[in-house]
């Protein structure tokens, strides 16, 4: 049996080969768009597309015997922006991914790879969370974008 994502994919090109190049790729465009806040809603709330918590970030030797609060970020706060986490839309396809110098980093992190965090630094095995993936509400979000798309402004 094949998986939901392919499903939706052949259920999708049989209803996007009657739209003309420029409404498909505004069609694309527009679940591009759904897709990315969803992962960026779930890169913010730290989870893996299977629902599981990211690995916790690796506990620092405390070197400086610092008394107080030490304030600590959330993972991948600028990463997740619409800066670094980008669409492209075109007529045969979408893609919602990381491009450019951020695409090794995020690449890293989804693959738990080793990497240097810094130079004349020792190399670190990063643990693996995944950025980008689809979950279940991902797939009906993107039944459900086309469907509107296809229905027009009468349904809406």
């Amino acid at each position: 049996m094949s998986d939901p994502l392919t499903q939706v994919e052949d259920w999708a090109a049989a209803l996007l080969a009657r739209l003309s190049p420029a409404e498909q790729r505004k069609v694309n465009a527009k679940v591009g768009q759904a897709l990315r806040r969803n992962q960026m809603q779930r890169i913010a709330a730290q989870r893996n597309p299977d629902g599981t918590a990211y690995a916790p970030r690796r506990v620092r030797k405390n070197l400086r015997g610092k008394k107080g609060r030490i304030k600590r970020r959330a993972m991948f706060t600028k990463l997740r922006t619409t800066r670094h986490l980008r669409v492209q839309a075109a007529a045969d396809g979408v893609t919602v991914g990381f491009f450019g110098r951020v695409a090794r980093i995020a690449r890293v992190h989804q693959r738990g790879l080793n990497d240097r965090p810094a130079a004349g630094m020792a190399d670190v095995r990063y643990a693996q969370r995944e950025l980008l993936g689809f979950t279940q509400p991902d797939i009906e979000l993107i039944r459900d974008t086309l469907a509107e798309h296809l229905a027009g402004p009468s349904l809406s």
